[in-house]
């Protein structure tokens, strides 16, 4: 074992000791995200994630090289590239479910090309709905020189 390093059952002992559900919650929101959320009664559970590793197979991506000669969609591979994000998202979407989520926020999907296999990455962070917004609406005060303005419900001072 290289120095730094950590086999795989090290990893997995590491793993295994974490509490997923207690504990802070993951989030990739920004402050303002944080703030809006919370503004409106919701909050953050925790980061999600979904994957899908699809490769082409040499029949298809046989098929598909011919074709790409020629003008036109390359039918095989779009249809691929659809199926791979739905995938990505229902496991990201199944492991904000079993958190109990009302929603999931920031959701980033990546694309990865490796050759022939292609990798899909959905991210976001799950969030539920714990009260009910408040019925005053949020105000931002901007101090301007000597005075303040006070924004409220799209007035500006």
């Amino acid at each position: 074992m290289a120095i730094g390093s950590r086999s795989l059952g090290d990893v997995e002992k590491i793993l295994a000791g974490v509490d997923w559900n207690q504990g802070a919650a993951l989030s990739d929101l920004s402050a303002g995200d944080f703030w809006l959320l919370a503004d409106r009664g919701f909050v953050p559970l925790g980061l999600v994630l979904g994957n899908s590793v699809f490769s082409m197979g040499i029949t298809g991506g046989l098929a598909t090289g011919l074709r790409g000669l020629a003008r036109g969609e390359l039918v095989e591979f779009t249809e691929l590239m659809y199926d791979a994000r739905r995938l990505a998202l229902a496991r990201m979407k199944a492991e904000a479910d079993s958190l109990g989520a009302d929603a999931v926020v920031g959701v980033k999907i990546s694309i990865v090309h490796h050759g022939d296999v292609m990798e899909v990455t959905a991210v976001g962070t799950a969030v539920k709905k714990v009260s009910d917004p408040p019925t005053a609406a949020a105000q931002v005060v901007v101090p301007v020189g000597s005075r303040q303005v006070v924004h409220s419900e799209g007035s500006v001072g």
